[in-house]
């Protein structure tokens, strides 16, 4: 039904709701909930760090595809937020239209794969298991060693 990010973000995907006939209590709920386990995640991920400074520096952001795309969107309304110099989407498999609609909203997009019928990201993988904390809080650490050293 939507998505949130950092900075108060929130996309709604109002054609789900509506269809669903999903009360707005409900959604609030949701978006409550998300909202903690949000600050949750960037607590622990950044054990302390402040965030990167982006203002006027290129920002790429990665994810694994785009189906409706409200997740990189709000991503990227977040990103926009902290006034990067351009914004680019990469992605490796993406729904045509999730492709095509993005390029209004970010500087540049790149989608390696749009097959048609699309379906969902998921199928387009032999392993689509979520990352875990802990692998993420490795990578985040690996990633500081190699840019202080």
């Amino acid at each position: 039904m939507g998505a949130i990010a950092s900075g108060g973000v929130r996309v709604l995907n109002e054609e789900v709701i509506r269809d669903l006939r999903l009360p707005s209590r409900l959604i609030e709920i949701v978006a409550a909930k998300e909202q903690l386990e949000l600050a949750r995640r960037e607590l622990l991920y950044r054990e302390g760090r402040p965030p990167i400074p982006l203002s006027g520096r290129p920002a790429i952001l990665v994810d694994d595809g785009l189906a409706t795309g409200a997740t990189m969107l709000a991503a990227a309304r977040a990103l926009r937020q902290q006034k990067p110099r351009r914004i680019v989407v990469a992605v490796p498999v993406a729904a045509p239209d999730a492709c095509e609609e993005f390029q209004a909203h970010v500087d540049e997009v790149i989608c390696a794969f749009t097959p048609k019928p699309f379906h969902a990201v998921g199928i387009w993988y032999e392993d689509f298991a979520q990352t875990s904390d802990a692998e993420v809080r490795e990578i985040l650490e690996r990633a500081a060693h190699v840019s202080a050293g």
